[in-house]
């Protein structure tokens, strides 16, 4: 039976923050989130546009506020997670949504290579700087959102920066499948705790995402030519139900996986399915949780089970 809509409960009371959740996926997030009860946070990097974001969703009842959030400065960072700690008790779940994707943009504030720092230390650092109010939700969870792209990934560690020969396909798939080694190593970390980590991938979904490919690739990518390119590409609102899902299906559990099935997993209804054989490498999954602490600062304060 396919996983939609109608299946996530009712989120009344709950407390959820998504990042980048002005547009494409992040919105459809939020909207669907909204839609069932939650309180939902857009942590945007553009305040105009998050503003915009959520009074549309507002215009049909959601609960929405916004905060200023630019994943590519870990001064924005700890600025978003202050305002949030002081905001929310506590959060009963983490969308790490937002990214760049093949972004010919220069470095981060902090130096940081653009996909690298934008796409898993901001998000590090972001969730490591909530984990209080997130271990203080019972059932709390946090969602790291990866693409199929992680399976084209490895791990420079004698360059994680790409400073020696940096290519935008390499930063950008490297980013990918640091949030799954984040994501697996941040679960076990979480044993004993009611907080749980999940991931998610989306699929190929149109967003604009698109806008940094070529021109024949967004011309193949046109929703104009959805009746040819609909094996390829799915709407928006139907990518963004793997990230959804990851967030709320009861029946999911800590380490797993949420996106399209198939051999190649471009489109369809989430379900569980494996990462790449190199994502589930624990040393490489430890190496990075240190290498991430040592970059950004941020050191996770899990409480030990009794």
């Amino acid at each position: 039976m396919r996983w939609t809509a109608t299946q996530i409960p009712d989120l009344t009371g709950r407390i959820a923050v998504v990042t980048g959740a002005n547009a494409g996926l992040g919105h459809e997030t939020a909207r669907l989130l909204a839609d069932h009860g939650a309180e939902v946070v857009l942590a945007c990097r553009d305040e105009a546009k998050a503003e915009a974001a959520a009074a549309r969703l507002a215009a049909h009842g959601a609960l929405t506020s916004t905060v200023a959030l630019d994943l590519a400065s870990l001064a924005s960072v700890r600025a978003a997670a202050e305002i949030l700690r002081g905001r929310y008790p506590r959060i009963d779940l983490l969308i790490n949504n937002a990214g760049v994707g093949m972004s010919p943009a220069g470095p981060t504030a902090d130096g940081f290579e653009i996909h690298l720092g934008t796409n898993h230390l901001g998000h590090y650092a972001l969730t490591g700087l909530l984990l209080e109010p997130l271990l203080a939700a019972p059932g709390s969870r946090i969602v790291t959102v990866s693409s199929l792209g992680h399976k084209r990934g490895h791990l420079h560690w004698d360059d994680l920066q790409l400073e020696r020969k940096h290519s935008l396909p390499e930063a950008y798939f490297q980013s990918k499948l640091a949030n799954l080694l984040f994501t697996y190593e941040l679960n076990r970390r979480l044993a004993g705790t009611a907080t749980i980590a999940v991931a998610a991938h989306p699929g190929n979904a149109h967003t604009e995402f698109m806008r940094h490919m070529r021109p024949w690739q967004r011309a193949i990518a046109s929703p104009r030519l959805r009746a040819l390119n609909g094996w390829l590409l799915q709407p928006a609102e139907v990518g963004a139900l793997a990230a959804v899902r990851a967030g709320t299906d009861p029946d999911l559990r800590g380490g797993e996986y949420v996106g399209p099935p198939g051999r190649l997993g471009f489109t369809g209804h989430p379900e569980v399915v494996r990462s790449s054989d190199r994502s589930y490498d624990e040393d490489d999954q430890r190496r990075l949780w240190t290498v991430s602490e040592r970059l950004t600062g941020v050191r996770y304060r899990v409480p030990t089970a009794a």
